[in-house]
């Protein structure tokens, strides 16, 4: 039972009040992998791994949607993707290419609304709430947007429709590759309902088996969970897990936020414990974060290293540079500095993560950009 009624009804009218707006989540369709596959075309079909050198200790950074049939994905180690699937074509990530369809994906946006709130370099929120556009379809523009994309870089992606964000990006998640998917008001409670809880956005695998420990494995059985109940085992959180599988997400898609740092984080699937495979798995971070920093007109001063051990303990290391930087370089010698004042290598680690912060613009423009997360 509800542990309020009058909650339960004030939910109702905020959802209510929300459902008039049109929100679309962009989302590229195997991005790293398929701007390969596109400028090579013996390529396509393939299966397709964007990382290190299997030989080595090198990462998957990305795969195509033909290695992701064998089980692989990102930040799996590169051997382990190679026993995996024996026949995989192995690349070297190309940032400079990501970089300039990212450009050109983004241009697009913007000839919609001037509401786009970039999220990475291959996704986007875009508001359409007061496009006069193809009579106002939310539907019928994203699905231009598909096209205008495709046409204008030869890529694909999955568009996702709803009334607030957190619907649409689950909505881009259910047609993928290359699919159109839109949840209106009436079908959301649902779809959320039947959702499983690790397809709700915000739920990571740690949370994810709390949950599962606690009886709550669909949108219908987090449902049961009041307010206080849900902050009562999950802090501050449980809050925006009572709005979401109800549907309500206040957020706005904003432009003109500004960033106080970019960064990315990968958990590993198994726990790493040696330092130099870190290392290994931290440059393909570090090499998108780079991207988007520089992508941005933007330079960093502080470089932070986020590690999470096996037993879940948390530690970070930053460091402050005389002078702002944009160089992959000194990002990548700072993080193995940084690396040596840890425990890392001597106790086991399941997250890694890097962030840029203390960002001067290297124009006069101003950034309309948050902090994000890449991976």
């Amino acid at each position: 039972m509800l542990e309020n009624p009058q909650a339960e009804t004030n939910v109702d009218r905020d959802a209510a009040l929300n459902s008039q707006r049109k929100i679309i989540h962009v989302d590229m369709d195997a991005f790293f992998a398929s701007v390969e596959q596109r400028d090579s075309p013996e390529y396509r079909g393939q299966p397709l791994i964007v990382g290190g050198d299997p030989d080595s200790r090198g990462v998957v950074a990305a795969c195509s949607y033909e290695a992701r049939v064998f089980g692989i994905h990102s930040a799996m180690s590169s051997s382990r993707a190679k026993q995996l699937c024996p026949a995989a074509i192995f690349v070297k990530p190309r940032f400079d290419a990501y970089k300039e369809a990212s450009l050109a994906i983004h241009e697009v946006f913007h000839q919609y609304t001037d509401l786009v709130e970039p999220l990475s370099l291959d996704e986007a929120y875009l508001d359409v709430s007061q496009s006069s556009l193809f009579s106002g379809s939310a539907t019928l523009i994203a699905k231009d947007i598909k096209q205008k994309i495709h046409s204008s870089t030869g890529l694909t992606a999955s568009a996702g429709i709803s009334y607030n964000k957190f619907l649409a990006k689950i909505a881009s998640d259910m047609d993928k590759p290359n699919g159109l998917f839109l949840i209106l008001p009436q079908a959301a409670n649902d779809l959320l309902e039947s959702l499983a809880i690790r397809k709700f956005h915000g739920i990571g695998k740690a949370t994810e088996k709390k949950m599962k420990a606690l009886g709550i494995h669909n949108g219908y059985d987090l449902k049961q969970w009041g307010r206080t109940k849900l902050q009562r085992h999950f802090g501050r959180t449980g809050v925006y897990y009572f709005d979401i599988v109800r549907g309500i997400d206040h957020r706005r898609v904003e432009n003109n936020r500004v960033r106080k740092s970019m960064g990315a984080e990968t958990t590993f699937s198994t726990d790493l414990i040696d330092r130099q495979e870190m290392l290994c798995c931290l440059e393909p971070l570090a090499a998108k974060v780079v991207a988007a920093l520089t992508s941005k007109k933007f330079a960093a001063q502080t470089i932070t290293l986020k590690v999470k051990f096996d037993n879940f303990q948390q530690i970070t290391r930053s460091h402050t540079e005389a002078q702002a930087f944009t160089e992959l370089d000194v990002v990548l010698k700072r993080l193995t500095e940084l690396m040596q004042r840890t425990e890392a290598g001597q106790r086991k680690v399941r997250l890694l993560g890097l962030s840029l912060s203390n960002l001067t613009l290297l124009d006069d423009d101003a950034a309309a950009i948050e902090q994000i997360s890449l991976l």
